[in-house]
């Protein structure tokens, strides 16, 4: 599960490049830049996947894409790839520390004249919480920004709670991992979404998992979001039981220029398929200036 986090994957019609870029004194982050071969002037899309996320769940609709538009793709802290200077602690995993990372790798990629001025927002998941925060925040910006099931809350059964804050060692959190297998195997009905869960987890970094889930069983986005000013689309699938419907109708209520565009399911949206929709919002955004 290691070759997860070791290079970057080859994707036809494109060149591709990995950076490990500092973004704080003893914390270094994996970015992923893809370029089509063919040059175009489509506005390139800032990429930021969910918690624990692999790019493997990713391919079929990266490599689709990036056919299309220059990609930018950013691992947070969470993940094996990244690089700790120091032992961490888990206040390395608030959300704060996540916008500072965003921030930063947007200032410097643009320094080095890899992102333009202007670029679209796509994050999943967790990424979404954090994007939104930012948004909010005015530590990110963008030109627009699309959120697949973003979270307003992170839920967790009591059980799993009671199991993440017990301050268990290292050995056992391994099995903690196969009981969340066994968890989202239970709940997740699409046999995609199945096999993309499990890999995820079983190529985690433990610890880091266990600290960050710690401090997110206590975190709720900001009640205001109304200095969100770009335009914003939310992706949701009614079958996703992993992301409720309900964290999706309140957060496009509070967040002032936001739409829900409803998709089959939360697989789908890793599919080349879903191109369809997320292009649909993007173009429409560059067309209206």
């Amino acid at each position: 599960m290691d070759n997860h986090w070791k290079g970057i994957p080859n994707l036809p019609n494109s060149t591709g490049e990995e950076k490990i870029i500092r973004v704080s004194e003893d914390l270094s982050l994996r970015v992923f830049i893809w370029k089509p071969v063919k040059k175009t002037s489509s506005t390139p899309i800032l990429m930021v996947p969910g918690w624990g996320s692999v790019f493997e769940g990713w391919r079929p609709l990266v490599t689709e894409w990036v056919q299309k538009r220059k990609i930018i793709y950013i691992e947070t802290r969470e993940k094996a790839s990244a690089i700790f200077d120091n032992k961490m602690k888990q206040k390395d995993f608030i959300i704060s520390k996540y916008i500072e990372d965003i921030r930063v790798i947007i200032e410097k990629l643009q320094l080095e004249n890899e992102l333009d001025a202007d670029f679209h927002l796509f994050s999943s998941s967790l990424a979404s919480t954090i994007i939104i925060h930012g948004l909010q925040e005015g530590e990110i910006s963008g030109k627009s920004s699309i959120f697949l099931a973003p979270n307003q809350k992170f839920k967790f059964p009591l059980w799993a709670k009671i199991l993440i804050k017990l301050p268990l060692p290292k050995f056992t959190l391994k099995w903690l991992i196969k009981i969340a297998i066994w968890a989202v195997e239970r709940k997740v009905e699409e046999e995609g979404q199945k096999i993309r869960y499990r890999r995820t987890l079983l190529s985690q970094n433990y610890e880091r998992m266990r600290y960050s889930a710690r401090y997110l069983m206590g975190y709720s986005l900001p009640e205001s979001l109304s200095n969100i000013e770009i335009p914003c689309a939310i992706l949701t699938a009614e079958s996703d039981k992993l992301h409720g419907m309900k964290d999706v109708e309140v957060i496009s209520r509070r967040i002032p220029n936001a739409c829900i565009i409803t998709i089959p399911s939360n697989q789908y949206a890793h599919q080349a398929e879903a191109l369809k929709e997320i292009e649909s919002f993007y173009s429409n955004i560059e067309l209206n200036g």
